[in-house]
């Protein structure tokens, strides 16, 4: 069975407490009010809500990001970072490929992985609902490269 952890805890079990209150890291809560626009892509409205401005994050950024009804983003990519995408409501194709001819279709609940330089569009899939999304970067940054299609 394994350890119960304590407040502090590192996976080896030691406190790093102390080491968090010498940077002035602490625990953040980021309210929806909190969250701050940033970069956007097409019809795509992005919002950092985990970012080195916001919370001072160093290897992370999450994010809001909702797309209208019926619509897409620019074609974009997103450098070396790797990206998840939680789809919180609604539905959306992700096309990639050469000419964007490949399509992945996720809904609610789904989970998407887009590896470093991976251009690629998110649609909107539906006409009358909008899509939400969480995205998580392996950066403090946003990085987003909006490519000629």
């Amino acid at each position: 069975m394994p350890e119960r952890a304590f407040p502090g805890a590192t996976p080896t079990g030691r406190d790093n407490s102390n080491m968090a209150r010498a940077t002035g890291q602490r625990l953040r809560v980021v309210r929806a009010s909190d969250r701050r626009p940033d970069t956007a892509s097409g019809a795509m409205v992005r919002e950092a809500a985990i970012s080195q401005g916001l919370v001072g994050a160093e290897q992370l950024w999450v994010g809001y990001v909702e797309l209208p009804p019926g619509m897409k983003s620019a074609a974009h990519h997103h450098g070396d970072c790797e990206s998840a995408i939680y789809i919180i409501s609604g539905s959306a194709r992700f096309l990639t490929g050469e000419r964007f001819q490949s399509v992945e279709t996720a809904a609610a609940g789904d989970f998407v992985w887009v590896p470093p330089h991976i251009a690629h569009i998110e649609e909107n899939a539906s006409a009358t609902e909008a899509v939400r999304m969480v995205v998580a970067r392996s950066t403090q940054e946003t990085l987003v490269f909006n490519v000629p299609t």
